[in-house]
C-alpha cells in the first residue's frame, strides 16, 4: 500500500483524480473526506494542504504526491519529480500596474514586490543582481498593489485573467510550470514495486495524450512514401482494400506535429484520412 498526497481541492485536486481514473484507479472520495482508499489499487489518496505536501514527502507521510512544479521549486528543491503530467500548466511571472512604465527587469531595483513565493524570487533576484524588498503574502497577492502595499507581485499566471481585472501587466515570466509526480526520499522495495506500476499506467495515458490514432487510404505505390511520414510506431499498419491498388494503413501521429503531417500525408497522396484520440497507449 502507499499513500498518494493531492491538493485537497481546487483545479490541481480534480485534474490529479481525474488522471488516477484514467490510470483506471478507483478512488471512494466522500465529501470532505481527508483520506479515501483505492478500490481496485494499492493506494490510499490523502488530501492536504498544498503547502504542507513538500514536508509530508520529506517525513515519508505519503510516499508520492501529485503537486505543481511551482511548488517544488519553491518548497521542495531537494525532493525528486519522476513524471511530468502535463496539466494544470502555469507560468511563474512578475507582473507590475499597467500604468508602470517598465522596459526591462532593472526597473525592479528598490522595488516592493508581493509574493507566496519568496524563494523563488529571491533565487530570480540574486541571478539578476537586482536588490527589492519583498511582501510575503499568503492568498491573493493581485490586490497588493492597489492598496499600495507593493510596486509590483510574483505570482502564478494562467491565462492571464486575474491580472487583467486587477489592473496589472505580466512583465517577466521566470519560469514555466506543470503538474508532477513526485516521490519520497526512502522508499522500501514494497513500495517501489508499487510506484512502479503506477507510474506504468501513468506512461500510457500520457502517451496517448500525445498521440492521435491515424487511418488513411493510399494507393499501393505511394506506401512506401507515406511510410515515412508516420513514424510514431515501427512501421504503420497495412490491409488491401476491395478496390485493386489500393490499401488503408493505420498508424500513430504526434500531436505537436499533426496538421503538418496532415499537410505532408495528402501531398504524398494519401485520401480519406480518418483521426481518433487514443485512451491508452502501451509500449
Amino acid at each position: 500500500m502507499i499513500k498518494i498526497a493531492i491538493q485537497k481541492s481546487g483545479r490541481l485536486n480534480e485534474e490529479s483524480l481525474g488522471m488516477l481514473k484514467k490510470c483506471g484507479i478507483s478512488i471512494d472520495n466522500g465529501k470532505d473526506q481527508l483520506k479515501a482508499a483505492a478500490r481496485n489499487f494499492p493506494m490510499e489518496v490523502l488530501y492536504l494542504r498544498n503547502g504542507d505536501i513538500p514536508q509530508y514527502l520529506r517525513d515519508g507521510v505519503v510516499d508520492l504526491a501529485i503537486i505543481g512544479e511551482n511548488l517544488i521549486h519553491e518548497k521542495g528543491k531537494d525532493l525528486n519529480i519522476i513524471e511530468n503530467l502535463g496539466f494544470s500548466k502555469c507560468r511563474v511571472s512578475i507582473a507590475v500596474p499597467k500604468e508602470m512604465i517598465f522596459n526591462n527587469i532593472k526597473e525592479l531595483q528598490g522595488k516592493r514586490i508581493a509574493t507566496s513565493y519568496p524563494n523563488t524570487v529571491n533565487q530570480f533576484l540574486e541571478e539578476n543582481n537586482i536588490s527589492a524588498d519583498l511582501h510575503i503574502i499568503n492568498g491573493s497577492v493581485e490586490i497588493a498593489p492597489n492598496i499600495g502595499l507593493a510596486d509590483a507581485i510574483c505570482d502564478i499566471v494562467s491565462s492571464g485573467s486575474t491580472l487583467f481585472k486587477n489592473n496589472l501587466k505580466e512583465v517577466a515570466k521566470i519560469f514555466e510550470s506543470q503538474a508532477v509526480l513526485v516521490e519520497a526520499p526512502m522508499l522500501s522495495s514494497e513500495k517501489r514495486e508499487v510506484v512502479n506500476k503506477l507510474r506504468f499506467r501513468l506512461g500510457t495515458v500520457l502517451r496517448a495524450k500525445k498521440s492521435k490514432y491515424i487511418l488513411l487510404n493510399a494507393p499501393n505505390d505511394k506506401i512506401g512514401l507515406i511510410s515515412k511520414i508516420l513514424p510514431v510506431l515501427k512501421s504503420p499498419t497495412v490491409l488491401p482494400l476491395a478496390q485493386e491498388g489500393w490499401s488503408s494503413l493505420h498508424s500513430v501521429i504526434d500531436e505537436s506535429s499533426f496538421w503538418d503531417v496532415i499537410e505532408e500525408l495528402k501531398a504524398a497522396g494519401a485520401e480519406d484520412i480518418l483521426v481518433c484520440p487514443i485512451e491508452k497507449m502501451v509500449m
